[in-house]
């Protein structure tokens, strides 16, 4: 049940992104989850920031 709920939720979110937005969503929480790390993650971040700009 968990696994349908969060399928839903997913393509939900998906939908409201439209285009290019799709494409780019995973790029964007790589690197909102690599800007966690201290210190390196902001310099990793950057290029995958850039690359998500780049597709939408």
């Amino acid at each position: 049940m968990e696994r349908v709920l969060s399928l839903i939720l997913i393509v939900v979110a998906t939908a409201g992104l439209g285009g290019c937005g799709v494409a780019a969503f995973p790029v964007r929480t790589t690197s909102a989850a690599v800007k966690i790390v201290p210190v390196a993650g902001d310099v990793v971040a950057y290029p995958l920031d850039k690359t998500a700009d780049a597709i939408d």
